[in-house]
């Protein structure tokens, strides 16, 4: 399988730079704006329910810089998935119900996805008229790519942010249990984006509302 680093040398190779420059734009928006931001987003949900871990670890930042990972970013440019670092919180430190107050925190990083696609989409419907390709390709991009990234996380799956919120609602036994299975969490995803769920989960609502966007 391979990711865009490798449709960058392909497209590179026969001289299709236009599809190099879409592809290097694609990744750029997800390293520097999309993973960023869930991250913040985290961060700063963490830090007004009353957790300041983030902030004095540095995290409460749109620095891309502060929150991208080394290997999941090498593996998401070699393979096309991969990850940010995580958001560290201290449920403890947070106000109220801890359960709550930390599916709160998990749902503001896709609901900043979704915040940043919408946006994305204002700007597509505002400079299209103006035949400006490139800027309405990478806003193409980027509406698709936080959608994704949004209900990607959703899916209520350890470690994403969706079993988080779903421990929220379920009873401390069955909390108990997707802590167990989080160590298997990476292969569940794996096994799951090769069947239909990924597609009904994922795919299929972020390109509805990426239609609904871009028309």
């Amino acid at each position: 399988m391979g990711g865009p680093i490798f449709d960058l040398i392909d497209a590179i190779a026969k001289g299709d730079f236009e599809r190099a420059a879409a592809t290097i734009g694609a990744m750029a928006v997800l390293l520097f704006i999309c993973f960023p931001v869930h991250e913040y987003a985290h961060a700063w949900a963490a830090n007004k329910l009353g957790d300041d871990t983030a902030e004095r670890l540095g995290r409460l930042s749109i620095n891309p810089f502060v929150h991208l990972d080394l290997v999941g970013s090498l593996l998401l440019l070699a393979f096309g998935f991969g990850w940010a670092k995580p958001v560290p919180v201290n449920t403890y430190r947070l106000n109220g119900n801890p359960k709550v107050a930390f599916a709160l925190v998990a749902l503001a990083g896709p609901v900043s996805n979704i915040l940043l696609a919408v946006g994305f989409g204002f700007i597509y419907q505002a400079v299209k008229a103006y035949d400006i390709i490139l800027l309405e390709y990478l806003c193409i991009i980027a509406v698709q790519i936080n959608l994704f990234l949004a209900f990607f996380n959703l899916i209520p799956v350890p470690p994403l942010d969706g079993s988080r919120i779903l421990a929220a609602v379920l009873p401390d036994s069955m909390g108990d249990i997707l802590h167990q299975i989080e160590r298997y969490g990476f292969l569940i995803l794996i096994l799951a984006m090769n069947t239909g769920i990924f597609s009904g989960l994922v795919a299929a609502p972020a390109r509805a509302i990426a239609r609904l966007l871009l028309s």
